[in-house]
Parts: structure tokens; C-alpha cells; sequence
């Protein structure tokens, strides 16, 4: 009787317990089985691994697993041993082995007890490993995480690029597996062209998470207060919330901590053992919320996760689908909600400015995709399926679980533009990306436009009556709509469909949704935002505080933001404290400040609040860190010893532009530092004297303003030592 002949029910309850198979497992086995190459795409979550457990288990010989995550390898040969009798069933090859371990691992692999060998592709490149597979009878050779083998994949790994030579090496006809949970139309092209198996059968799962609820929101400079908020009203849920840098995770699990939320850190700085504790307390529900960068998750398969926050958008839609999917994995509630300002994109992009002009550029078309997702105001869900190549009817599973879905925009007839722009793309050629179709339609001439002397075309800045940001939107619903379509051999460049011809020839009504608008104004995100957005400053309670210190600034013959300055007052239109204790909770307000000139501030807030029956967040005041309270008290203590400034910054390792802007904090929140010993060294009376009668009668503070007024009399580290002095003497 041949395998596939054989019950798999049956194997697969003797093996693993299940009596029934998951969504295209059955399928994908009976072709592994058959000695068929086989692509396997199949969402976190859809249960890849048993595709090819179930079958080495069953065939002759050893299969050989290659995964780029040893936490992953180490998780699935503990659960193999577990349902086997002998512990050679599955072994792990990898440098991290002692010799004695090399040698039971190869003892195991000859005497037939291994039918799962995991690998890393650096160790499958070694010599003795390649020389020693070639004597054993190999069952296949599984590639997880096939999406590392394309440039275009979200987590690129050049040595996954041999493999297809090494497989050779080992032996011929060796079938090949390649699995993936996360692959575009583009990725799955080039994974079948590095494992030479353009013939593979080829198995998609929908990429449908039904049960996600994905949400936007504007990130604000309050965005730690919008995540506690978050938190507490799914108190006693597991979340996990991603930041891109080490130092944010540490800070926001202390914010966490110290605000009452039980959360631990989790990055690669950590030592192993403390990685290794956060993720069992995690796993353990000994805490709710692990704050992490992308190393954390790889490994886990914690089914009840039930929120994921992205406190910085990713860099690609594939690494926020795989990092969203760790939620609701067993079928019930799960919250994505990611944090987007236009700034972090920028941040991402001056990351990429070193590495190699291809790299570059495949970073960039990945981006804008993430702000395409960000802005969009059509179904995210849509939007999400769509990049991975699927369909989405509107009354799909979980249609309504999409925060654009439940808060519809505006939408407006856009049938010419539709015609407009399609028409543009033909006329065109077919020959440029997204970008620069809007170049043509708005008239804006670069080299690439004028090397193709299309800014010499009739039709060239036809669409100037709509700005870039409009011409973006259509064509990203043009394309969900199906008349257009990404050409797969030069990604990005954008083609007419069948459809998008026959639109040209007789079009229809085509309405089209406006995007958000997220921009950043100042170096302030300025936002328009849907309901269930983040906290946005109460405006008219803004305004009337500003009068309010006005008058008090009078009172005292002191400019205005000697009181208190602009980010206090919005802080305040944020949180309305009415005690001098919530007072001293306030950004850059310190308990001299808050006792000195909380109390107008208190009585008008509090009046504000009864008189239009205001719901206060009263939980959500939050409470700083205090992680710098022992430096500041360092340079209290040293000032007060009269020490020279540059003594003191040098002692802390801080350049003196950063030792001036800690004393800042410090005297802006309502502290005294006398630095008059200093201050009488470097300037002198006369200079003194006009500086503070600029001070005085200045309408702001900043330094900017102060230099254009001096017009190079004085430097900037003067300036600010003297404002310094002036908020001392003056304010507290």
C-alpha cells in the first residue's frame, strides 16, 4: 500500500491528537506525500508547521527543516519530543552544540530514529554537514519562513539565497518544501524562482483574519497617555505593544509599570536569561502586557492574545500583518491599533539613506505602502488582502471590524478623474510607478519625465485642479477596484487591466472615499481625525487658559511663559487637574511651580469642568518615570556647591548643550538653581542687565527670537544660561 494511500486521519490522530484537519493541510500533505515540490502560503496562525511534520514522520528517512529562528526550531522539537516516545525523533543542528551533541545527533540520523532535523541555513552551508547529509537517506527539505529568500520579503536573508545550490549538493531530486505566512504576489514569484521549483504545486490560504479588528489613530505627543487609556479599558487582557527602538520599550514598560499597568520589556539587549523570564511571565500570565521590539513573537504561540498596539508603524505591510496576526489566533476577540505620524516614515527613510541605492529603493516602495495603508480610507481589511493578491467582497467575514468600515468618510463622484487617469497611464505607455503618474497628471517636470519628453504631451498637467495627495488616494482605490494592477517583473510600475480598458471605453459612476489627513505642521502633528481617535487638547479650555495667564503674568509684572509655558497649558486642556497634587503631574510642571501658580489655574479648571459637566480621565494622569530624579538631584547638589558647570556636565558624560537643557527642565518646572557664580564669569553686569530687559519684555522665550534681536552679540549657550537665571529669579 502506497503512503498516500494510507489513512491520514488515522496518522494524524496517532500522532498529534486531532481528528480533523486545519483549512489546506490535508491537501498540502497528500502533495508532500507524493514527493511533489510544494509552496505553501498560509497565515500566522493557519498551522504551516504540521504541513510538514505530519508527512516526515510518516516518509523514510530524515527531512530537513530550515528556519532562521533558533527560539522557533528549539519550541518545535520540545513538542515533537513530546509526542514521541524517543527524544532522537527530532533534533536540532546548529553551532550552539557541544561536539559529544554533534555526534548523538549524527548517531541518531544514521540509525533512522530522526525524521526532523531543524537547521539554520549558515549551518546547512558548512562542509562536514553537507559531506554527512549526503550519506543518509534525506525524506525532503522544508524552507520555513521562505519569504527571507526575496529581496522584496520583509526580513531579506542573503544566505538564504544558496540554497537551492546547497539542496543540490546534498542530493538529487530531493522534493522541496517552501512555506511562507506572509507573501505578495512578487515575494511568491521570487521564492519559487531561488528554489528553481517554477513547477512547485502551489497552495494560498486566504489571508482573511476575520476575527482582527484593525484600527488607525493619529499619534500625538500623547500617545503614552492614548496606550495607558488603551490598557486600562481592557484591563486583565494579554497585549503585546511594538515599538522600532530598545530605549522606547524600556521607557514605555516603566510608564506602564509606574501607572499601575503590569508590564515587562522585551528586546535583544536583554541578557537571556531576562528574555527568557519576561516571555515565561508573559506566557505564564504573570504579567498582561509585553512591551517589545520584533524580536518578540517569532517564537510564541500564545492563542489569547488580545489586543496588539504598534506604537511606530513597521516598515512593511508584511511585517504589520505578521506582527497584528500574534492577536486572537484562537478565533476569538483581537484589537490591532497602530500609532501613525507621517514623522516616523521620515525616521524609517533616513535609516535606509546608508545602506545600497537597490536596498534603498525597495525600502521606499515598501514604505509607501504602509502610508498608503495608514491613509486610506477605504477598508483596511480590503487594503491588507488586496496587497497580498486576494479578493475581498464588501459583505466578506469581518467587514465591519475595520475602524474606516464603522466610521465611513465622505465620499465623492470621481468618475472623470477615474477616466482622467487611466487615460494618462495609457498615453504613457505603461511606464511609470505611481509617483510619477501624478507627476504627469499635476505638470510637475523631473528627469525621468522629461527623458521620455512626456512633459511635452498635451495631456501632461491635465489633473492640476486636484492636488498629489487626491491623485494618491484614487490610485490606490483604482487599484483595490481592479482597473489597475502592479507589474510584478518591475514592481511598482502600474498597468491597465482588462477592466480599467473597458472603464475607459464606457466608464461608470465611481465614488471615491477622501483619505485622512495626517500632517505635520511645526514639528507638532496637526490631525484631522474619525472618532476613537486619540486625546486631542480641549481647544476653547486651551484658549481660555492662555487669558488666564495673561492676566496672571500682569499681576506680576512677568512675561507669560514664566508662568507657565505652552505644553503645560495643553497638558492641562488634557488631563483638567484640580488639585495642586494633580498639578504637579503636569508635563514641566514641578511641585515649586504648581504651589506658586496652580492655584488660578486650579479654581478655573474646576469651575470649567462643573460648568460644562466634564468626565475628568482622573485615571489618567500620568505619572512620569522619575528615570532622570538622581541626575537631577546631582546637579541640584553640585550648583548648590557653586562647582564649574562644565565640571559637573563633564562628570555625567553630557555635552554642555544637553547639561544646559537639564537644567532647563529643571528650572521650568518651578526648582531655583542659582548660577550666578557662572553667569558673573562669562557676562558682565552691563551685558547682564540688557539681556534681562529682554527677557522681561519679550512676548516669548526662545532663544531664536532672542538671537535675531541681538543679531550676534551673544551666542546661543549664553543666552540660554542667562534664561536660565532669569526663570530662577524671576518665576521660582
Amino acid at each position: 500500500m502506497s503512503l498516500v494511500e494510507i489513512d491520514l486521519y488515522k496518522e494524524l490522530k496517532k500522532h498529534f491528537g486531532f481528528s480533523q484537519f486545519k483549512g489546506l493541510q490535508e491537501e498540502v500533505i497528500k502533495s508532500i506525500i507524493s514527493n511533489e515540490n510544494t509552496f505553501v502560503v498560509m497565515p500566522t496562525g493557519g498551522g504551516k508547521s504540521l504541513c510538514y511534520q505530519l508527512p516526515a514522520l510518516m516518509k523514510e528517512g530524515t527531512a530537513i527543516i530550515v528556519s532562521p529562528l533558533i527560539a522557533l526550531m528549539k519550541n518545535q522539537v520540545d513538542a515533537l519530543r513530546g509526542i514521541s516516545s524517543h527524544d532522537g525523533i527530532a533534533h536540532v543542528l546548529n553551532s550552539s552544540l557541544t561536539k559529544a551533541e554533534i555526534r548523538q545527533v549524527k548517531e541518531d540520523i544514521t540509525s533512522g530514529i530522526t525524521k526532523l532535523l531543524y537547521v539554520a541555513p549558515e549551518s546547512l552551508t558548512k562542509d562536514e554537514n553537507v559531506a554527512f547529509l549526503r550519506t543518509v537517506p534525506i525524506s525532503f527539505m522544508a524552507v520555513d519562513e521562505a519569504h527571507c529568500i526575496s529581496e522584496w520579503g520583509h526580513d531579506f536573508r542573503p544566505e538564504y539565497r544558496n540554497l537551492k545550490s546547497i539542496i543540490g549538493k546534498i542530493g538529487d531530486n530531493i522534493p522541496i518544501i517552501g512555506l511562507t505566512a506572509t507573501a505578495t504576489p512578487k515575494v511568491q514569484e521570487d521564492i519559487l524562482k531561488n528554489l528553481g521549483m517554477p513547477d512547485a504545486r502551489t497552495f494560498t490560504a486566504s489571508f482573511n483574519r476575520p476575527n482582527l479588528y484593525y484600527e488607525i489613530r493619529p499619534k500625538t505627543k500623547n500617545v503614552d497617555a492614548d496606550i495607558i487609556r488603551f490598557v486600562k479599558q481592557n484591563q486583565g487582557k494579554s497585549g503585546i505593544i511594538y515599538c522600532l527602538s530598545r530605549k522606547r520599550v524600556e521607557e514605555l514598560a516603566q510608564v506602564l509599570q509606574v501607572n499601575g499597568v503590569n508590564a515587562v520589556p522585551y528586546h535583544a539587549g536583554l541578557d537571556p536569561k531576562k528574555r527568557a523570564k519576561h516571555q515565561d511571565m508573559f506566557l505564564m500570565e504573570d504579567c498582561e502586557v509585553v512591551v517589545a521590539t520584533i524580536a518578540f513573537g517569532m517564537g510564541i504561540d500564545k492563542p489569547d492574545v488580545r489586543f496588539v498596539i504598534h506604537h511606530d508603524i513597521p516598515k512593511s505591510i508584511e511585517s504589520y500583518y505578521q506582527e497584528t496576526g500574534r492577536a486572537g489566533r484562537d478565533g476569538g476577540e483581537g484589537h490591532c491599533l497602530a500609532f501613525y505620524s507621517y514623522k516616523d516614515i521620515e525616521k524609517l527613510e533616513k535609516f535606509m539613506s546608508g545602506k545600497p541605492v537597490a536596498e534603498q529603493e525597495i525600502g521606499h516602495a515598501l514604505l509607501q505602502e504602509v502610508v498608503a495603508y495608514a491613509e486610506t480610507s477605504i477598508s483596511r481589511r480590503k487594503f491588507i488582502l488586496h496587497y497580498f493578491g486576494e479578493e475581498f467582497p464588501d459583505d466578506g467575514e469581518g467587514a465591519e471590524m475595520d475602524d474606516n468600515v464603522r466610521f465611513p468618510k465622505k465620499k465623492i463622484e470621481a468618475q472623470d478623474q477615474v477616466v482622467e487617469l487611466l487615460k494618462a497611464i495609457q498615453s504613457t505607455k505603461q511606464t511609470y510607478k505611481s509617483r510619477n503618474v501624478v507627476n504627469v497628471l499635476i505638470g510637475n517636470e523631473n528627469a525621468l519625465i522629461k527623458s521620455h519628453k512626456t512633459h511635452l504631451q498635451p495631456f501632461f498637467g491635465l489633473g492640476k485642479s486636484h492636488d498629489d495627495k487626491y491623485w494618491m488616494a484614487l490610485i490606490r482605490q483604482v487599484l483595490v477596484a481592479g482597473f489597475l494592477r502592479k507589474d510584478i517583473e518591475t514592481y511598482g510600475v502600474i498597468k491597465l487591466t482588462d477592466a480599467g480598458r473597458t472603464f475607459i471605453e464606457s466608464p461608470e459612476s465611481f465614488m471615491m472615499t477622501e483619505d485622512h489627513s495626517f500632517y505635520d505642521a511645526n514639528n507638532d502633528t496637526v490631525i484631522t481625525a474619525d472618532k476613537g481617535s486619540g486625546a486631542v487638547a480641549d481647544q476653547q479650555l486651551m484658549n481660555m487658559l492662555k487669558d488666564l495667564r495673561k492676566k496672571v503674568a500682569k499681576r506680576l509684572s512677568v512675561p507669560p511663559f514664566v508662568v507657565f509655558q505652552d505644553p503645560s497649558l495643553e497638558d492641562m486642556a488634557l488631563k483638567y487637574p484640580i488639585s495642586i497634587e494633580e498639578m504637579k503631574n503636569i508635563h514641566g510642571v514641578g511641585d515649586g511651580k504648581a504651589k506658586k501658580y496652580g492655584k488660578d489655574f486650579i479654581q478655573f479648571i474646576k469651575k470649567y469642568v462643573d460648568e460644562n459637566d466634564i468626565t475628568r480621565p482622573d485615571d489618567l494622569i500620568v505619572k512620569s518615570t522619575g528615570v532622570n530624579s538622581a541626575l537631577k538631584l546631582y546637579i541640584i547638589q553640585n550648583v548648590d556647591r557653586k562647582l564649574p558647570l562644565d565640571d559637573i556636565a563633564a562628570a555625567k558624560g553630557l555635552s554642555m548643550a544637553n547639561f544646559i537643557k537639564e537644567m532647563e527642565q529643571i528650572v521650568y518646572s518651578g526648582t531655583k538653581l542659582n548660577i550666578n557664580y557662572w553667569i558673573d564669569d562669562v557676562l558682565d553686569e552691563d551685558q547682564q542687565e540688557e539681556i534681562h530687559e529682554y527677557f522681561l519684555e519679550s512676548e516669548n522665550d526662545k532663544i531664536e527670537a532672542a538671537m535675531e534681536e541681538f543679531d550676534g552679540d551673544y551666542d546661543v549657550e549664553e543666552l540660554r544660561l542667562y534664561r536660565i537665571k532669569f526663570i530662577s529669579d524671576v518665576a521660582n
